[in-house]
């Protein structure tokens, strides 16, 4: 028997941020969306054609088909359901599946018999099925598996990247059963260009998840850790790596910052899971911690140096170039220059902040951070390079130079800087 999907399915997506928008829109370019956020501000931003993102543009806005709202009820317009909310952690560095659960009431409270509700947001396997499910069929009244049905279809978001984004990077898709998992497939090989993978299982999808960033996590940690044995060797770490780059089978990973809302978080909703079934994993919580530790170790470097060039520590003139977690891209969360901003406010300094992106009253709001002009960046007895915004890598030597007092120094965290040509002009570069 040949099987017959309903391809006609009405798409909702829960949360609009850096991960939702996308997905909206581009079901919204052959189907009719309706895109879902409890931030009124938001919606109201984006029916007026504006993504403060910056990762949808006003034209692709115009051309999807979506019916913004913060009213729960327009769900019930949809029957086939994404989530695509926060998954963070708290200040004990556990899961909070606070967002997934109340994205969950929400749509419980909307559920209708035959709709299927896909999670994307980054969790720990069996969350879809042991966590999400019992709060779905409490606010609906209807059973899983009979009235409705689940699958899991991890987000690959790269905020700022325009190169892969959502309809050209291969989707993992999975579900509950097989006629499920066939039309998740089918749902988003609609969109999704360079096609999808079934998953056997949710909890695989879910395990795939949450290793893609756990694994980059260990490679950054054993770089991070490789650059303090050099520093105490006095060797630059990045010509280490570029001198044993030039083999084939060399890993590009490079020291730094390790924030944002992966790389810096997935690594704990696998490590709290493993404890959960007894087991307790020492590779991936090490290299949590040299990742954790890396601001305070750029600042005792910076203080170092401050210290050989004859500079006052306490009230010292030092600056930071860069907020956000990572390049070309207005997103803080959990960015962790913060670390070094308090770092240097254990010394007595209170660093500049400028960033070209980030918003000054998320920065505010988020960590007491009042950002800067790049005009305010003078006469600094230190410089740090801490994101590589392609304002930053525009500047000229003689820009950076001019942002020193005598003596000053610049520590370019990001590799960015043309390092001979500022030592050609008296300048000293440190790197991590």
């Amino acid at each position: 028997m040949v099987k017959v999907l309903k391809m006609d399915r009405k798409i909702s997506v829960i949360g609009l941020g850096y991960v939702g928008l996308p997905v909206a829109v581009a079901f919204g370019q052959s189907h009719q969306v309706v895109g879902f956020d409890l931030n009124a501000t938001r919606i109201e931003e984006l029916k007026k054609g504006h993504d403060k993102t910056l990762e949808v543009t006003k034209d692709e806005l115009a051309l999807a088909d979506i019916l913004f709202s913060c009213d729960p009820k327009d769900i019930q317009k949809a029957d086939f359901h994404i989530v695509a909310v926060p998954t963070p952690i708290n200040h004990a560095k556990l899961p909070d599946l606070g967002p997934m659960i109340s994205a969950s009431r929400i749509i419980g409270s909307q559920l209708k018999i035959g709709d299927i509700v896909v999670f994307e947001s980054t969790v720990y396997p069996g969350a879809t099925e042991e966590d999400c499910v019992p709060v779905l069929e409490a606010e609906s009244g209807l059973k899983c598996g009979v009235d409705f049905t689940v699958g899991y279809s991890p987000e690959r978001i790269n905020p700022g990247d325009k190169e892969h984004t959502f309809t050209n990077i291969l989707k993992i898709v999975s579900g509950q059963d097989q006629k499920t998992l066939d039309i998740v497939s089918e749902v988003y090989a609609s969109v999704v260009t360079a096609g999808v993978h079934k998953a056997p299982t949710i909890k695989v999808a879910e395990a795939a998840k949450v290793i893609e960033n756990t694994q980059r996590d260990l490679n950054i940690a054993l770089m991070n850790e490789l650059s303090v044995i050099f520093d105490r060797m006095g060797i630059d770490t990045i010509d280490v790596l570029e001198a044993a780059g030039t083999k084939w089978n060399f890993l590009p990973f490079r020291p730094g910052l390790v924030g944002g809302h992966c790389i810096s978080v997935d690594p704990y909703y696998l490590t709290y899971k493993s404890e959960k079934v007894g087991y307790r994993p020492e590779v991936i919580q090490s290299g949590r911690r040299v990742n954790d530790n890396m601001g305070k170790f750029i600042v005792e470097r910076c203080v170092k140096q401050m210290i050989l060039n004859d500079k006052k520590i306490k009230g010292a003139k030092v600056a930071i170039l860069g907020m956000t977690f990572k390049e070309n891209c207005p997103d803080l969360r959990n960015s962790k220059v913060v670390d070094l901003v308090h770092a240097f406010r254990d010394y007595g300094i209170e660093p500049i902040v400028t960033d070209a992106m980030a918003d000054s009253e998320e920065a505010t709001k988020y960590y007491g951070v009042n950002l800067s002009s790049l005009d305010a960046v003078e006469d600094c007895e230190l410089v740090v390079v801490a994101v590589a915004h392609k304002e930053y890598k525009a500047l000229t030597v003689d820009d950076y130079s001019a942002m020193l007092s005598d003596s000053g120094s610049l520590f370019d965290i990001k590799g960015i800087l043309p390092r001979e040509a500022l030592k050609e002009k008296g300048v000293s570069v440190l790197r991590i």
